[in-house]
């Protein structure tokens, strides 16, 4: 079979895989206080991920990105690392986080060949940080980060969702902390997945030139020619400074056109595109198949005739996408 390429042109190279729905966290912009998640039966078995991220590999994908849910409640998740990392062609794997279980696992992660890591912090101040996370404890991340950088992990970054009123008045303290620890950020524009009550998105919402503007008014800042297997958009300091500045801004400046990657959910759905419901349901295939690493590379590129040009999202009208981003992966 060819390299993954849809009826757009673009490459997929690059695919995100959720191994659980379910998250010692409650991010107000990410899921509903009291939340029915999948049942157990229902998720994939590390050796459906396993299968799976063989597929992708096999057909030219070279980036891999566990997610959730919070993937490191999974138990056992150090070990699936393992068995990715020995995939041939397969350049890294990453993952994103809250960062609540790196005290423990952040070592074991890094020695079972784990790349990066994307670490989420929207606030600094640790009973802010409780009302937007619901249950999470500020200290414990932040114990976390140290214990990745220990680790040895390189570019480590923050992802941080900015939500107008609530914690933009911490865009800078978030910068010089990143500066201070020599990692990396990227600001993120709310996502309208899902419906929620706590918030109005509308009102909350805060664009991704709001933020730069923001930083630019005590930093200077330029266009970075770095990138990355995502969708940040990166600045980098004039000053004396490692940190990189990534802007993820699916509503003010869509990058679809660019698009390189899928997302598997935690139910073995693939899902062509964050912002529509074009999906393929792979675990069903690989159940059903005599040969299921055969039947699910071939219907990964058969999908490829599905994957909308773009999404659209709209912070006024009613959310279309019903899902939340738990259910979907980072």
């Amino acid at each position: 079979m060819a390299a993954l390429t849809d009826t757009f042109k673009r490459t997929i190279n690059y695919v995100r895989i959720s191994v659980t729905d379910r998250c010692d966290f409650r991010c107000v912009y990410c899921m509903a206080e009291d939340m029915t998640f999948i049942p157990r039966k229902d998720v994939l078995s590390f050796e459906q991920i396993e299968l799976i991220s063989q597929a992708f590999v096999e057909l030219g994908v070279t980036s891999i990105r566990l997610t959730g849910g919070e993937p490191l409640i999974r138990k056992n998740i150090v070990d699936l690392v393992a068995k990715l990392n020995q995939l041939d062609g397969l350049n890294e794997i990453t993952m994103t986080t809250n960062g609540s279980q790196l005290p423990q696992l952040a070592h074991g992660l890094k020695q079972a060949g784990l790349s990066r890591l994307n670490i989420s912090l929207d606030s600094l101040k640790p009973e802010r940080f409780k009302e937007l996370t619901r249950t999470g404890d500020l200290q414990n991340v932040l114990v976390g980060i140290e214990a990745a950088k220990q680790a040895g992990f390189d570019r480590i970054k923050l992802n941080a969702v900015i939500l107008r009123g609530r914690n933009d008045d911490e865009i800078l303290d978030l910068v010089k902390f990143v500066r201070d620890q020599g990692i990396d950020i990227s600001f993120i524009e709310e996502m309208p997945l899902g419906h929620i009550v706590e918030h109005d998105r509308s009102l909350a919402f805060m664009s991704s030139d709001d933020v730069r503007e923001t930083i630019a008014q005590s930093y200077n800042i330029e266009p970075s020619e770095h990138t990355s297997s995502g969708p940040s958009r990166y600045w980098q300091f004039q000053s004396h400074s490692n940190s990189r500045l990534g802007f993820i801004s699916p509503h003010s400046h869509n990058f679809c056109h660019e698009c390189n990657r899928v997302r598997v959910t935690a139910t073995g759905k693939l899902l062509l595109c964050l912002g529509n419901e074009h999906s393929v349901d792979l675990k069903q295939i690989m159940e059903q198949s005599e040969q299921p690493l055969l039947a699910v590379k071939q219907a990964i590129s058969d999908a490829m005739h599905i994957k909308p040009e773009r999404h659209h999202f709209d912070l006024e009208d009613d959310v279309q996408i019903v899902r939340f981003m738990n259910a979907t992966g980072g």
